[in-house]
């Protein structure tokens, strides 16, 4: 009996071992959770008062508290601050891990270290979670269609007498002149020059002005003649009234498609101001090549390209548990969900129970080196005691049979 007693101490106190061990290995390892052995006590079956027969291991216990958020500078890497698992695609299965040192392949497909392929919302939260891909090739041109434009008009300039003839080239003819610039479908930055004319007042009203525009191609020359865009209106409080939005038609000759530019100028006005512009938008942009992805705190993953564009390809999903203890562990920082951890809920990062993201950040290891230590001198002296034991016990058995 003594012996069966030591060999359970002993087996137990390499488990111990075997866990301090695998703990201590991974004190550097992104996003690990340390574990305890518990074990139980054993005593001998249908008897009472009994001394016990030795120790069994009941569970392994895992600390699921979070590791310490480290900023890596790396707008890949992203950390969960709070409950929650990032969600990932391996060999067809569904698993789970705090592991956020995320890369793209390539097939521009978000993977963590291990190559399982990241799963998140790519068409809003309602959507199915998939893989999140990032196009790192170019992008092409959009023409441009609507341009805001919030002008300050002076209602102190030169009121121009009715009947002048508008030229470009006398500046006796209008008051004011700003340009924009506007793109074609083959991402030329196009120029649109806009002059302000302010017309003789009538009936006591405000003054309207009357808006020329004359397209310029990328070289800057004049594509046409002036065109009137509009004639802005406004009330005796200096508020616009009428005369927005207006379309510019264009035909630009360079093998571009002809444009058609919606000018909206809601919220110009008129007062005794210097002429300023105040507010200025453009839908278009030229072609661009790939520049960089990164991860914000909504857990988006933006795609960054020249030409200024940033495009939103994807949200990361936060899987959370009822019982996260009860996730069995894999291989590569990675957990798989069981009858005793209960179903997956996948939230984005902010919503439910779900933490936040911290982008270009990692979170450590949750292992304490310190009392890892600790541990695994009790388990070696655990282990040399049993060993103590049942060499005696072989000593004992050895005196007996040469009797």
């Amino acid at each position: 009996m003594t012996l069966q007693t030591a060999l359970s101490g002993l087996l137990g106190a390499q488990t111990g071992l075997n866990t301090v061990s695998n703990d201590l290995a991974n004190a550097s390892t992104t996003g690990f959770k340390s574990q305890t052995a518990l074990f139980a006590d054993l005593y001998p079956a249908n008897t009472t008062n009994a001394a016990g027969i030795g120790v069994s291991t009941e569970a392994m216990s895992s600390d699921l508290t979070q590791g310490n958020i480290v900023a890596t500078g790396n707008p890949l890497d992203a950390a969960i601050q709070g409950s929650g698992y990032f969600v990932v695609s391996q060999n067809g299965a569904q698993q789970y891990t705090r592991d956020g040192n995320f890369q793209l392949n390539s097939q521009g497909q978000l993977v963590n270290s291990t190559g399982a392929s990241v799963l998140g919302y790519t068409s809003g939260i309602s959507g199915t979670l998939g893989p999140i891909t990032v196009n790192t090739g170019a992008v092409p041109a959009s023409a441009s269609s609507q341009v805001g434009l919030t002008l300050n008009l002076n209602s102190g300039d030169p009121v121009i007498p009715t009947g002048t003839t508008f030229n470009p080239s006398d500046p006796a003819t209008y008051d004011e002149a700003t340009s924009v610039v506007t793109y074609d479908s083959l991402g030329n930055a196009n120029r649109t020059e806009l002059y302000f004319v302010q017309n003789p007042a009538t009936g006591g009203a405000a003054s309207t002005w009357t808006v020329y525009a004359q397209p310029q191609s990328a070289s800057g020359a004049d594509v046409g003649t002036p065109q009137t865009l509009t004639t802005l209106g406004f009330n005796s409080s200096g508020a616009l009234t009428s005369g927005s939005p207006a379309t510019l038609n264009v035909d630009w000759g360079n093998g571009s498609a002809n444009s058609a530019i919606a000018f909206n100028m809601t919220g110009t006005t008129l007062g005794a101001q210097d002429f300023a512009v105040a507010g200025l938008t453009n839908n278009g942009y030229a072609p661009g090549n790939y520049s960089g992805t990164s991860i914000n705190a909504s857990g988006q993953v933006t795609a960054n390209y020249s030409n200024g564009q940033t495009l939103t390809v994807g949200t990361l999903g936060i899987a959370n548990f009822i019982n996260p203890e009860g996730l069995e562990a894999q291989s590569g920082n990675l957990y798989s969900a069981s009858p005793s951890s209960g179903v997956a809920v996948v939230n984005t990062p902010g919503s439910g129970q779900a933490g936040t993201v911290a982008g270009g950040s990692l979170e450590q290891s949750n292992a304490s080196t310190s009392s890892l230590l600790v541990s695994l001198i009790q388990y070696q002296q655990a282990y040399q005691a049993n060993t103590s034991v049942i060499q005696t016990e072989q000593q004992d058995v050895t005196r007996l049979v040469q009797v």
